[in-house]
């Protein structure tokens, strides 16, 4: 008689997370989609303050402003990222979904 491992065993209950089916569509991703947003609201905000302080030398020394730069370009780049897959998602273009954006 072989040993089976019912911790791993694949029974009807395994197809529900939280309560839910697999195969429903959960529909948009609010937090997701609020978090992509607000990544891109800041990083366009932090390219343009830290741009601004390298070139008037506010905060110091010019590396203040680089440094907003390089951060704003790091947040503005995921939330651009997900943002366009939300929106294109939302538009109905074929080949992205809201499953395409990761859960936080």
């Amino acid at each position: 008689m072989a040993y089976v491992d019912q911790a791993f065993s694949l029974t009807d209950e395994d197809d529900l997370v939280d309560g839910e089916m697999w195969g429903r569509p959960r529909g948009p991703p609010v937090k997701e989609i609020a978090f992509a947003a607000a990544l891109l609201a800041f990083g366009a905000l932090g390219v343009v303050a830290g741009l601004v302080m390298a070139a008037h030398q506010v905060g110091g020394d010019r590396s203040h402003g680089i440094f907003f730069t390089v951060l704003g370009v790091v947040m503005f780049i995921p939330g651009f990222y997900y943002t366009r897959i939300a929106y294109y998602a939302y538009k109905g273009y074929q080949g992205f979904s809201f499953a395409n954006i990761p859960p936080i």
